[in-house]
């Protein structure tokens, strides 16, 4: 007995933010995220646009293995189409900068990820007033994230330098991750494009609170922010956790390496086209390239390896292992650490090593994982 507003193909935040203006109970959205098509799965928003917490989802499974309860035909629900969803979206994504903002100077290669962006992103970057070229702008249905996207940015890169354009922006299949591309050809990973945004907020006096990262994010961005006097917290990886944190702490501005970024002053979800939005107008504003955005922040190396697992186990009770994580602390000295933590997706043991020297962060990273391979074994 619901009434359902369809939206059709559509950016997973661009549901979350009609979810919200059009007074919804709920999204739902159907993505693989930034996986390939196979990995379809179900996304639920809460009635304020937000994921909902690991409880609630747990609560919504619950329900799904219970029989299934229907109502009479007369008091069946409504599905409708919303014929100006995109619109509406495309309107909120600019409204996210200042209206003076143009972006006429720039030329920018886009990378839709033949996903839900196709046609929105090109549509925001074209009415800001960018030549934008672009790639994965053809879905398909099966070809989403296929050689392309946030997560394979080297095609990307390759057109950035073969144009000569400014930047490159390459969003994820579903459009809630963003990384970019400098016209170096270089690729600006989420942690810079964090370092990027807070630096800008804390510039023009609207930074509130910390920001908060994930166990993954890169050393050199804690340190960076540090040397601005800007607070820093670790969340579990996940953009949910890194949400919660932010409420947590009272913080606006957070995100991961991989691009999710969430501007809590600007929607209420991870949103790649809003996030690159919040690059550009610095850059524009200060008459500078993203290259010299980024050079604020020095990444450390990080040196990581996945190593496979037949079913999940905790490696805290593992006295080999244990005793070979305190020998690559000793080693490293203070200058970088050591994170040893199970996939959340697949069956594998991330073993990350990050510090200031890149020959010895692999050497120890190598070493650890040997220790964890052979511990599984035993």
């Amino acid at each position: 007995g619901i009434d359902i507003r369809l939206l059709g193909p559509m950016p997973t935040p661009g549901i979350a933010y009609l979810t919200r203006t059009l007074h919804a109970c709920a999204g739902i959205v159907i993505s693989a995220s930034h996986n390939p098509y196979q990995d379809n799965g179900i996304k639920f928003f809460s009635a304020q646009g937000a994921k909902l917490a690991d409880e609630v989802e747990a609560a919504i499974e619950a329900e799904l293995d219970k029989p299934m309860q229907t109502v009479d035909s007369s008091r069946l629900g409504k599905a409708e189409r919303v014929e100006d969803a995109r619109g509406r979206y495309i309107e909120f994504c600019k409204s996210t900068v200042p209206s003076s903002l143009s972006l006429k100077d720039l030329k920018i290669v886009l990378d839709c990820a033949n996903g839900a962006t196709y046609h929105v992103a090109p549509s925001v970057l074209d009415e800001l007033g960018a030549r934008v070229s672009t790639i994965g702008t053809e879905p398909d249905g099966l070809n989403i994230n296929e050689g392309c996207g946030s997560t394979q940015p080297r095609n990307l890169q390759a057109e950035v330098l073969r144009q000569g354009a400014d930047l490159g922006i390459a969003l994820d299949g579903d459009g809630d991750r963003v990384i970019m591309v400098d016209h170096k050809g270089e690729v600006v990973d989420g942690d810079e494009l964090l370092f990027i945004i807070a630096q800008s907020r804390q510039q023009s006096g609207m930074l509130h609170g910390p920001v908060v990262g994930t166990l993954m994010t890169n050393l050199g961005l804690e340190h960076a922010l540090a040397s601005l006097g800007i607070g820093f917290h670790r969340a579990s990886v996940g953009d949910r956790y890194v949400m919660e944190m932010l409420g947590e702490k009272g913080g606006v501005l957070g995100g991961e390496s991989s691009g999710h970024i969430i501007c809590l002053d600007r929607t209420t979800t991870g949103d790649g086209i809003v996030s690159a939005l919040q690059v550009l107008a610095p850059m524009v504003q200060k008459g500078v390239s993203l290259n010299e955005l980024k050079q604020g922040m020095t990444k450390y190396p990080q040196h990581m390896i996945n190593v496979p697992v037949e079913q999940r186990v905790d490696l805290d009770d593992c006295l080999p292992v244990q005793d070979a994580v305190r020998e690559v602390e000793s080693v490293l000295d203070g200058r970088g650490r050591v994170l040893l933590r199970p996939s959340g997706t697949e069956p594998l043991i991330r073993v990350m090593v990050e510090g200031e020297d890149g020959r010895l962060v692999k050497e120890q990273a190598s070493a650890l994982a040997a220790v964890v391979e052979q511990a599984l074994r035993a």
